[in-house]
């Protein structure tokens, strides 16, 4: 299906929940896999402890690499997800988040001004805003403002795209050996940051990240910390201007901002389907027998969040709606530990570039867009606009 299905996957899924919550398909990258959707089988399966994160009960026949930079939360179970994320959870608080509002406000306001300079009022807001904002906010955060970004991203990319199965293997060794190094610096003279304190935590016990595993969290901190965020800004600016009523609503009430991002989220979310989960026993998943051994299961959050059973009027981009208990940063123990950042880079990014670009508009046709392949993030390459 290429770009038409990318443009628009929510009426395959649509089509495909009409005939029921699973489905044994084919993904892009060549691996068969089971698809699960809509809004209570995918919360149900994102919960569902028979479902394993870890490579190792992955089915050899799958032929798809495991891409983590080494161990981390979202490529482990039960007591080592929990281990981990206690020992991450210490240092990734509420305090320190909102800590961040002074960093995340001036980075957006210098990345606008520059946007804001453009001599033909144009800019691609992906370049200009949506990408580097949270890949500057998320290296402060981390202490590594000297990132080789583009390299990072050109990694990232790769390793969570429909590239093929070598090509992501490759990036993946790359992308290992730079944050080892990385890390290896950063134990050298550490700072106040998330890294350095992840470095010095321990658990009342004495337990600590070993060395692979402070490679793996600075991994996903820095994948999850951009990747979700870049795709929250783009699609969520896109869903405004393509719904010209519901942007001149938040413009007239800007303390609808906080439900309206709520909303980007629930209508185009940054992730379109969850990250694999592998049987460990023969399972039944809403009324249909999934084999064990490892068998590849894929949870659909985007048809999640358009189901007409959980949200009426689903296919609706509404900023009054209440869209509480969306799955866009998933369910159970898996649930997004940056949800918060992301938020608060959303709602910034998206009220700093209302307030300085009153007559913001589309500069192309929402069909001539160019989106990311493969299942995993959704959004836009470029998105070209004018103000």
């Amino acid at each position: 299906m290429g770009q038409q299905f990318s443009r628009d996957p929510y009426a395959v899924y649509a089509k495909l929940r009409e005939r029921g919550p699973v489905h044994h398909v084919r993904m892009p990258e060549g691996a068969d896999c089971w698809l699960v959707v809509g809004y209570d089988e995918v919360r149900a399966t994102l919960n569902d402890a028979r479902l394993s994160k870890h490579w190792d009960n992955a089915s050899d026949t799958l032929g798809l690499p495991a891409v983590a930079a080494g161990p981390h939360m979202l490529v482990s179970d039960h007591a080592q997800h929990t281990r981990l994320r206690k020992l991450v959870a210490k240092q990734f608080t509420p305090k320190r988040v909102e800590a961040m509002v002074p960093l995340v406000q001036r980075t957006t306001d210098d990345l606008l001004d520059a946007m804001l300079r453009s001599p033909d009022r144009r800019a691609d807001l992906v370049e200009a805003l949506s990408f580097p904002l949270p890949m500057s906010v998320i290296c402060e955060l981390l202490g590594v403002p000297g990132l080789d970004r583009e390299a990072f991203r050109h990694w990232s990319s790769t390793t969570i795209g429909s590239a093929p199965p070598a090509e992501k293997s490759k990036a993946a060794q790359e992308v290992a050996v730079y944050l080892a190094d990385l890390v290896a610096a950063k134990r050298q003279s550490p700072g106040d940051d998330l890294m350095s304190d992840l470095i010095r935590t321990t658990d009342e016990d004495g337990d600590r990240l070993s060395p692979d595993e402070l490679i793996g969290m600075a991994w996903l901190l820095l994948v999850a910390g951009h990747e979700t965020t870049v795709n929250l800004i783009s699609n969520g600016v896109l869903a405004l201007l393509n719904h010209p009523d519901q942007l001149a609503a938040l413009r007239a009430d800007p303390g609808l901002l906080d439900n309206a991002v709520e909303e980007m989220l629930r209508y185009d979310g940054p992730v379109e389907t969850s990250t694999y989960r592998f049987t460990t026993e023969p399972m039944e998943i809403g009324g249909t027998l999934v084999p064990g051994g490892g068998e590849l299961v894929l949870v659909a959050l985007a048809d999640a969040d358009r189901d007409p059973a959980r949200f009426d009027d689903s296919h609706r981009f509404d900023i009054r709606r209440d869209a509480r208990g969306h799955v866009a940063f998933g369910h159970g123990i898996h649930y997004c530990l940056g949800a918060p950042l992301a938020r608060l880079e959303g709602r910034i990014a998206v009220r700093s570039l209302l307030e300085r670009c009153p007559d913001l508009a589309l500069d192309t046709h929402p069909d001539a867009l160019t989106w990311r392949e493969g299942l995993l993030m959704r959004g836009p390459y470029r998105l070209p606009v004018r103000f």
